[in-house]
């Protein structure tokens, strides 16, 4: 499939499964701006650090942020800035996930970046480069659309302490004499995805591309999720940030495909009770990030510089050190371990300690060939879905 084909396929998917009045009014809590703030349409949770609201960012930017918070799905969000007001609102946005940005660029809803006007691009990580393993994560028909600001390889959750063993594969959840003990994200997503990649590479079953499978290959992904799941191997499909973090904190699960945040947070609330580790998977994971987009709108009314003083704040060793400290996403830039080790008023020797040890690990992380880029527009969505209803319901 080509690109063209490739981008079609995802606004039509996104225009047409979801009623446009939903999406095409004004979101309710946007912030009032005046002219020389950057109005952005952001997860407040994720894509900011330093202070519970915006104050840091715009102090390290020199710049002004109106922020709204957003959480609407990727083909919400895909309406709302191309047959929406999102260009009208909004001189910046960020996606939700792998594929979002080709689908608003081949729509004209974003534009194209002159990279030379952030400084801090120079630092970027090589993966971004042209020709890296995530070029075409940033890229349109071979020009730069979005700036990086974080990204994470998802894996698996455990209690270190009650299983006495670090895991490392995704096998572990399938272990009988863990029954009840083990939780699956309620996503097909990443569910279905890092799930493909145990089952590709340990040889179980034939999948071309974990990121995007046939009917057939999410049939037999589904039909062995619901096998195990009828033995009673599931405690539950866990939903939301809290409910992630809950059931390890609390015991009720052993194991948990996961967010890495929820572990560190998990971890954060059992004290002495548990030991709640992050995993490196020898199958591999799913690989993500999050970007930054100027809309066409922002550009029209002369918020490229505006933006372009945020995307450098977002390549700093000061933000990446930040988020990597604060929920374990993985920075951006190269410079952040030296950053952290200069700045002990900041990241104290014990901290360092425990920060430098999530970067090391996260980095194991990406280095595993099975590896799979998220795609929030597989080509075959209808059979994902329709099988994910199925496992569900088993």
């Amino acid at each position: 499939m080509n690109q063209m084909q490739w981008t079609r396929r995802a606004f039509m998917y996104a225009t047409s499964s979801i009623g446009a009045a939903a999406v095409l009014g004004r979101i309710p809590g946007a912030s009032a701006a005046d002219g020389q703030a950057l109005k952005i349409w952001a997860n407040p949770g994720v894509h900011k650090v330093g202070a519970k609201d915006w104050s840091a960012m715009e102090s390290q930017g020199g710049i002004s942020i109106a922020a709204t918070a957003k959480s609407a799905r990727a083909d919400e969000a895909i309406q709302k800035m191309v047959v929406g007001d999102g260009n009208k609102l909004f001189d910046a946005v960020t996606d939700n996930g792998g594929g979002m940005e080709d689908a608003l660029a081949s729509q004209g809803a974003i534009v194209p970046l002159d990279t030379g006007q952030v400084p801090n691009w120079k630092n970027i990580l090589p993966v971004y480069n042209e020709g890296g393993l995530a070029a075409h994560t940033i890229r349109y028909e071979g020009q730069v659309y979005a700036t990086p600001m974080i990204s994470n390889a998802d894996s698996m959750a455990y209690d270190y302490k009650a299983l006495g063993f670090h895991p490392d594969s995704w096998g572990i959840m399938f272990d009988a004499q863990f029954k009840g003990r083990v939780a699956l994200q309620n996503d097909f997503g990443p569910t279905l995805t890092n799930m493909a990649i145990y089952l590709k590479e340990s040889g179980k079953i034939e999948i071309d591309n974990p990121s995007d499978m046939t009917p057939k290959e999410v049939q037999a992904v589904c039909e062995f999720l619901i096998d195990w799941k009828k033995k009673g191997q599931f405690r539950t499909f866990w939903d939301g940030f809290q409910n992630g973090v809950g059931i390890l904190a609390s015991g009720e699960v052993l194991m948990s495909s996961c967010w890495e945040p929820i572990q560190i947070i998990a971890n954060r609330k059992t004290g002495d009770k548990a030991d709640i580790r992050y995993g490196t998977m020898k199958e591999g994971h799913q690989t993500w990030n999050n970007m930054i987009m100027l809309t066409r709108g922002g550009r029209e009314r002369g918020a490229d510089e505006l933006y372009y003083k945020l995307a450098n704040v977002y390549l700093s060793p000061w933000f990446g050190a930040r988020t990597l400290s604060g929920l374990g996403f993985a920075p951006q830039m190269l410079g952040v371990d030296e950053y952290i080790k200069a700045h002990p008023d900041d990241f104290a020797p014990d901290v360092q300690e425990v920060v430098l040890d999530i970067l090391t690990r996260k980095n194991a992380r990406f280095a595993v060939a099975g590896n799979a880029w998220q795609n929030v527009f597989p080509t075959h969505i209808r059979a994902y879905q329709d099988w994910w209803a199925r496992l569900q319901a088993a």
